[in-house]
């Protein structure tokens, strides 16, 4: 999605240049949130400020919202039919293999030695034992200062940080968004955790959209028990349909727990943080890249995600009866998308397979 917004806003729109372009992917990949929608909203604020990146955002998200919102409901009243029992029988193990491509993505990626390893491997086991990856986070963002990372000095002088025209406008939004959060508080507190878990998952979702799976599965499923393995698996299934991140799943779960209201709400919740970040950060990123600390504690979070991911893979799998049908059909998708396969063909054509052997 990356490479299409590029194409429309530096070669079609001429919105902004290449070289801004590739700054703001970066800065994207080092916040927290789903990289695309990050980027998207970056598209907007460069060139018309907050308002800008607000609408850029919004209408990047709403297709895959609405979409997902008719799916949930589908699904609730629907799931139990046999033509729907069939299509997830399969879509679950693709779906773990899914996941299991984006943790070796991940590891390819960002374990290139034996430090980045072992700093996975404690990830991947903390989380296996029942530790929050909220928790192991925070404490790989200390230990990334063990890793022998290079620091991120620019190949041009980088000017000094620009105060944003619009931090006034952002100031009012957050203090909105928390007087909002204490009339649901007094209101509805079943809205209110829901609202805050969603803002918290996005908050730490460092590394794009699959960086929430293991974050939403052990609040979710294990913590919280507000959906079995199965429907969590189910979700994702659903979130894979759409076209937007997989982190739209938010909207599932929020619509099968408290309706139409619960969908809008934890879609709006797990995209704020991510977006208010972006925004505040954006005319600062120049100085704070260059920091040797922030680049070691964003590396050893990363690293933690490739552990954290391959924990949840394994928990997902876990979730799923495996017979020889099953281990074929996520056999094959996983060499799908090791061969660069679009994810959305995988999930297509593993849909019409699945109706037909199951």
């Amino acid at each position: 999605m990356v490479v299409y917004i590029r194409k429309m806003a530096v070669t079609q729109k001429k919105w902004i240049d290449d070289e801004s372009f590739h700054d703001g992917v970066a800065l994207c990949q080092t916040i927290p949130g789903a990289t695309a929608m990050q980027t998207a909203a970056y598209v907007g604020l460069r060139p018309r400020g907050l308002p800008g990146a607000a609408v850029s955002f919004i209408g990047f998200g709403l297709p895959a919202f609405f979409i997902m919102m008719i799916l949930s409901a589908l699904y609730v009243h629907a799931h139990s039919l046999p033509i729907f029992v069939s299509a997830f029988a399969g879509l679950q193990a693709i779906i773990v293999a899914i996941v299991a491509n984006a943790t070796m993505s991940f590891g390819s990626t960002l374990l290139k030695n034996w430090k980045s390893v072992l700093l996975a491997a404690v990830a991947a086991g903390m989380f296996g034992v029942g530790a929050s990856p909220i928790l192991v986070i925070l404490l790989a963002s200390l230990l990334g200062f063990l890793l022998p990372i290079k620091q991120l000095l620019p190949q041009k002088i980088i000017g000094s940080a620009r105060k944003p025209h619009y931090l006034r406008t952002l100031l009012l939004l957050l203090l909105a968004v928390a007087a909002g959060l204490v009339l649901l508080l007094f209101t509805n507190r079943k809205l209110f955790h829901l609202v805050t878990l969603m803002l918290r998952i996005d908050l730490f979702a460092f590394g794009g959209g699959f960086a929430s799976v293991p974050l939403l599965f052990h609040e979710i499923v294990d913590v919280r028990s507000w959906l079995d393995g199965p429907t969590f698996l189910n979700g994702i299934a659903l979130g894979q349909i759409t076209p937007g991140p997989i982190v739209i799943t938010a909207t599932f779960i929020g619509y099968l727990l408290y309706g139409s209201l619960g969908g809008i709400i934890a879609t709006i919740s797990v995209f704020l943080p991510s977006f208010f970040i972006l925004a505040g950060i954006e005319p600062y990123y120049n100085r704070l890249r260059r920091s040797i600390y922030f680049s070691k504690a964003i590396a050893g979070i990363l690293c933690s995600f490739a552990g954290l991911l391959l924990s949840v893979t394994i928990r997902l799998a876990l979730q799923v009866p495996w017979d020889l049908a099953r281990i074929l059909l996520a056999s094959v998708a996983f060499i799908a998308l090791r061969f660069k396969i679009n994810i959305l063909w995988v999930v297509l054509v593993g849909t019409i397979v699945s109706l037909l052997v199951f």
